[in-house]
């Protein structure tokens, strides 16, 4: 995976939807993993504009993830990839088989993220490369299904021949080492990424995050079929008592990628939400993106060697 990637550490930045930020995309890259602009629901010419500062601020390679049923420019995102020279590119939130086959006929790696074996088989027949394989502890929307990391990733594993990369709930080089256990080539994280230094996120959406215990997020949209997982607060609590009553465009608005930069960006958590997966509750500092990949690495391997001597 590593070679495919063409990157140092196998930890992959996830997309963050519209919060998405050149700043952190390239300090992912620069420290050695890979960084991911989100397109949420950008349009064409915002999400243009990012890939051009991510290439202004670094030169290693950084992927592009496209949620296919969320951004209805899904096309011209594909296109955007291909003009920039992308080399990778990440599908989510809906089939990826109509946009692979272009993808690879310009030398583009395909991430494919999944949730269940049925989905990663079918990914891996369209002709994904690689397969991220993410449990419902993940921030953000997740599947209905609820599948945990922990259950997700061995059995696609033992389904599929390509590598994989375990998302949802990982935070460090011990999730890390139980990601390799488990099959997976690598990890990739969210939350742990909002509280670096780097990560330009408003400070009481960092200090939300380092304050967290596990308990400290809420799965929303469940009524409306949907699972999206964000911490609790004003704004995330008082629209989980009345999502039921919501019909399907109220909730939609009510969700929408406005509300999630009002909370995430300005720390406005009266008219906004904030995503987060599970594992806030085991994140405590705030290094820097170098030092925490380096932490991870060294932290995993050292777990690997202990098991051997053991």
């Amino acid at each position: 995976m590593l070679k495919q990637l063409n990157i140092k550490y196998p930890i992959v930045q996830g997309g963050m939807g519209n919060i998405s930020a050149p700043a952190l995309v390239a300090s992912v890259s620069e420290a050695g993993g890979l960084g991911t602009i989100g397109c949420g629901t950008m349009e064409p010419k915002v999400v243009d504009r990012l890939i051009l500062e991510t290439k202004a601020r670094t030169d290693k390679p950084f992927a592009l993830n496209i949620p296919l049923s969320v951004n209805t420019h899904s096309k011209e995102l594909v296109d955007l990839a291909i003009k920039h020279d992308i080399k990778v590119v990440s599908l989510s939130a809906g089939n990826p088989k109509p946009f692979i086959p272009i993808l690879k006929e310009n030398g583009i790696t395909v991430m494919a993220v999944v949730a269940s074996v049925g989905h990663a088989t079918k990914a891996e027949a369209a002709g994904a490369d690689i397969l991220v394989a993410e449990g419902y502890e993940a921030a953000g929307i997740n599947s209905p299904a609820e599948l945990t990391t922990f259950t997700l990733v061995p059995q696609i594993c033992k389904h599929v021949s390509i590598p994989v990369v375990a998302a949802g709930g990982i935070a460090d080089g011990f999730g890390l080492a139980a990601a390799w256990m488990l099959g997976a080539s690598g990890v990739q994280m969210g939350t742990r990424f909002i509280a670096t230094e780097e990560a330009p996120y408003h400070a009481i959406y960092k200090e939300k995050v380092l304050q967290a215990t596990e308990l400290s997020t809420i799965v929303l949209g469940r009524s409306h079929g949907q699972v999206r997982r964000v911490l609790k607060g004003i704004y995330s609590e008082k629209l989980l008592q009345v999502e039921s009553r919501l019909d399907e465009q109220a909730y939609r608005t009510h969700t929408s990628e406005h509300q999630h930069r009002l909370g995430a960006v300005e720390g406005d958590e009266t008219n906004g939400f904030m995503n987060s997966g599970q594992i806030a509750g085991l994140i405590d500092d705030l290094p820097t993106v170098k030092g925490l990949l380096d932490s991870m690495m060294n932290t995993a391997r050292q777990q690997l060697e202990k098991k051997v001597r053991n």
